[in-house]
């Protein structure tokens, strides 16, 4: 049964499937079938808008929000995606259109000198030990004797204001330079928002004094994830409700002529348009533009994601995921991606071979296949080139033995399944200097009739989730076609100040 708000969707979408090439012109055209794409074709569906089509690169939709799987059967998403809502819209399309939901309340930690400090850090001191507690009350203390009347220049300013010197150095400095691959005086602090917890300085001293754990800060203390399908399996069966007529992959583009409104293809063929809706990176727009000076000027991290399957049973109970700020682990953060959904895994009754030790490899001749348990941990190592470069040779590796490290595995773990792979372009790093280059690029594309959207498109990470981009892609088609305002990239500190996911589950 599909919600009120899209019921005439699928009728409209079945009437539209016809079979035809690719059209020479267009008047709304999408690149890219993330979130963002999606979301404006299914807003054009629902306009009754009958003049548009949406490409992709890729052979599937999904975009960075899409799942793949290993030969051995072991599912995994391009990052720790979970799904929470701060959009009507978004829950009636992802309700419409997706089957059954497991509901989890987060259970997360930070590993930190080889105990578990329960998420946020900040608000969890009481499981430190005698000198750190003290070093980051004192820090708490100074940022109220010392009350800056000056608002923070950088995120390094923030959490020194914000949080003191001991929570900066014990954990805020090691952990968001492994996360952006950026030091926090690299970055700014208007991105906040509710992605960094914020301190009730007596609240954090009567935890500690009576040993009282508080973990249920932010916007995703309760998520959902798809029984089936990861991640990606969301966006398949959105993609697959859409007029296949209107829906081509394995579509690279290669140049965009923006005075002349054509997109060339890499089979050389043109593509006119009259209105662009492109989550394409936009340091890559900006270069077709002309405007490298623009694009030299925006930042990203790449992301390294290494999933590994297991046989036997889960040693985490119900943890989600795990932080890890230490300079002798690899990765930042480590998701129990089996906890999330069976699916993920094969089943106890298929027979897998054990390929590699935790601590050392199996000698073909051993590798006898033999039934499960399965389950898995996915992990993420971001990468710059400036501040924190990765030797892709090597990372697997280094990653297992992180994991050995930080008690997740032991060293006899049977591991049956690899999966690696690495993403250019992972986060969008809200740089010093991004926001000077927003105000001017953005509006730049727009008056060329190009609304750059998403989460490479419009570059805000404050805004680049999957329900903002789905938003981005919808508000920008209302915007085309009706001069309606583009709340969720204007305005994030309003949208992120509403959350649907408490009225949902």
């Amino acid at each position: 049964m599909t919600s009120n708000c899209f019921a005439n969707f699928v009728l409209y979408a079945k009437f539209s499937r016809m079979t035809h090439g690719i059209p020479s012109s267009v008047g709304i055209l999408i690149i890219g079938a993330g979130p963002t794409g999606l979301g404006a074709a299914t807003r054009l569906i629902q306009k009754g808008n009958t003049d548009w089509i949406l490409i992709d690169a890729s052979d599937s939709p999904g975009g960075l929000s899409s799942s793949q799987c290993t030969p051995e059967g072991f599912l995994f998403d391009m990052g720790g995606h979970v799904i929470f809502s701060h959009f009507d819209y978004f829950d009636d399309l992802l309700d419409a259109f997706v089957g059954d939901w497991n509901t989890h309340k987060r259970i997360s930690f930070v590993w930190f000198k080889g105990r578990y400090v329960p998420y946020p850090f900040q608000n969890n001191l009481f499981c430190l030990d005698t000198n750190d507690k003290m070093t980051c009350i004192d820090g708490l203390i100074d940022t109220i004797v010392t009350k800056q009347s000056n608002p923070p220049d950088t995120f390094d300013d923030w959490i020194l204001q914000s949080l003191g010197t001991g929570i900066a150095d014990l954990f805020m400095r090691p952990y968001n330079l492994k996360v952006w691959a950026y030091p926090t005086t690299e970055l700014q602090c208007k991105w906040l928002g509710e992605r960094v917890a914020t301190v009730d300085i007596k609240r954090v001293i009567r935890n500690v004094l009576v040993n009282q754990q508080d973990d249920g800060w932010g916007p995703n203390a309760v998520f959902r994830f798809p029984k089936q399908g990861g991640t990606g399996g969301i966006w398949k069966q959105v993609a697959s409700q859409l007029p296949s007529t209107r829906m081509h992959f394995n579509r690279t583009v290669t140049y965009i002529d923006y005075d002349r409104k054509t997109v060339t293809l890499s089979d050389g063929s043109l593509v006119r348009y009259e209105n662009l809706v492109s989550t394409i990176p936009l340091d890559i727009s900006l270069g077709w533009l002309g405007r490298p000076d623009l694009a030299s000027r925006l930042r990203y991290s790449s992301t390294h994601v290494v999933g590994v399957g297991f046989r036997g049973t889960n040693p985490h109970d119900k943890k989600c995921w795990l932080y890890y700020p230490e300079d002798s682990i690899p990765f930042y953060r480590a998701t129990v991606f089996s906890a999330y959904a069976e699916a993920n895994c094969p089943r106890a009754d298929v027979c897998l071979p054990t390929i590699h030790r935790a601590d050392k490899p199996i000698a073909p001749e051993d590798a006898v296949p033999r039934p499960g348990p399965y389950w898995s941990l996915m992990f993420e190592v971001s990468e710059s080139e400036e501040f924190k470069p990765v030797d892709s040779g090597s990372v697997v590796e280094e990653t297992i033995k992180g994991a050995i490290l930080a008690n997740l595995i032991e060293k006899d773990t049977e591991i049956v399944s690899i999966f690696y792979k690495r993403l250019e372009r992972g986060y969008p790093t809200p740089h010093l200097d991004r926001d000077s280059v927003l105000e001017e690029a953005l509006p730049l594309l727009k008056s060329k009739q190009v609304w750059s959207r998403g989460r490479f498109g419009a570059w805000k990470y404050e805004v680049g989730n999957q329900d903002h981009s789905v938003m981005q892609g919808v508000e920008a088609v209302d915007n085309i076609l009706d001069g309606s305002p583009e709340t969720t990239l204007d305005f994030p500190n309003k949208v992120n100040g509403n959350r649907n996911s408490d009225k949902r589950f």
